[in-house]
């Protein structure tokens, strides 16, 4: 059976048939929350028009066009029925199993941010025994998940389980606003506060760092292009400066400081999750459109210094690697069809 995963994000939907093609559309579902329906049916009928079934994850349910996280998953759920069109619909969530829309809206929590769930549970077979580690880094946030022998091993389920664990870091490579990545950064040899103000973001950063390529994209914080010239302009505002008080030199000098914060922030993170081994760590699983964040953690950790570090954008191809949840709750639903009944 041909089975399509999605991974509803409160930013982006990401979708993948676990095979031969994966996609991330940017859908900031705050924003139009009753659109999800149509979106999801559209991205089916345009590129996945064979599907037979569906198989959900999703991380929505936090944005706050919902009230409740019940809320967010019921209205999420009641949009995949209604796009799905009488397809059979399976929902992962984090106890590692697939359950019917109903159960799913019975259960919320179990429903709720259960994305990072499905994708340790089919990636953790690259390292069947000891203790491993996977780092995936989207654009919004960081998952740390510990591995032994093969399975998930977290000390939290919910966000905030997993924010106090270590496990989940508000931190990502494109929407994570600059003034919640460091306060203060060195203008001239001087410290500047930062303004605590939306005007550049992560993307901003890696843009001028050249890690992330110059795109159309306008999900920036001032709407203007991912281009190296507006970030300049974005970044030079945290500094309540314009291009005219801030060099390119020096926004890039900037920003690698502030690149360097935030490596600081997830590093610490990984350590936290780290120390609750009870033996070294055999491999790193790397994943994400943040993996090139990820690969210079592992590189600055002593811990892994031995570990097998397994690429996903390398082993997959950087559109899967990117969808990677999708891709993996879609692989888990194709395994599973025949002992689990999709509702």
């Amino acid at each position: 059976m041909h089975v399509i995963g999605w991974d509803i994000g409160g930013a982006n939907l990401k979708a993948s048939d676990g095979a031969t093609r994966s996609i991330e559309q940017v859908f900031p579902l705050w924003k139009d929350p009753d659109r999800l329906a149509v979106t999801l049916e559209a991205l089916q009928t345009s590129l996945f028009p064979t599907a037979a079934a569906w198989a959900v994850t999703m991380t929505g349910e936090l944005a706050d066009c919902f009230r409740t996280k019940r809320e967010g998953v019921r209205r999420i759920l009641q949009a995949v029925q209604e796009a799905a069109g009488g397809k059979p619909i399976g929902v992962w969530t984090t106890s590692g199993e697939f359950v019917s829309i109903e159960e799913a809206v019975e259960w919320p929590l179990l429903a709720a941010a259960s994305n990072w769930a499905a994708l340790a549970t089919w990636i953790g077979r690259m390292v069947p025994r000891g203790n491993a580690v996977l780092i995936d880094i989207g654009s919004t946030t960081t998952d740390l998940i510990p591995l032994k022998d093969g399975f998930p091993d977290p000390a939290g389920r919910t966000d905030v389980e997993r924010l106090q664990s270590g496990e989940l870091v508000y931190t990502g490579s494109r929407r994570t606003p600059v003034s919640a990545i460091t306060r203060t950064v060195t203008r001239r040899g001087t410290p500047c506060p930062v303004a605590a103000e939306l005007f550049a973001t992560a993307l901003d950063v890696h843009l001028l760092t050249g890690d992330l390529p110059e795109s159309d994209d306008r999900e920036t914080a001032n709407g203007q292009p991912a281009t190296i010239e507006a970030a300049h302009d974005r970044l030079a505002r945290m500094l309540c400066c314009d291009r005219e008080e801030m060099s390119l030199g020096e926004a890039r000098v900037i920003a690698k400081e502030i690149a360097g914060r935030q490596l600081e922030q997830i590093g610490a993170a990984l350590e936290q999750v780290l120390g609750r081994f009870d033996g070294p760590c055999r491999g790193v699983i790397v994943s994400g459109s943040g993996s090139f964040l990820a690969q210079r953690v592992v590189e600055a950790n002593a811990r892994l210094a031995a570990a097998e570090v397994f690429r996903l954008g390398e082993i997959l191809g950087p559109e899967h690697a990117t969808a990677a949840c999708a891709y993996a709750v879609a692989r888990l639903a194709s395994e599973r069809l025949e002992g689990v009944a999709l509702g």
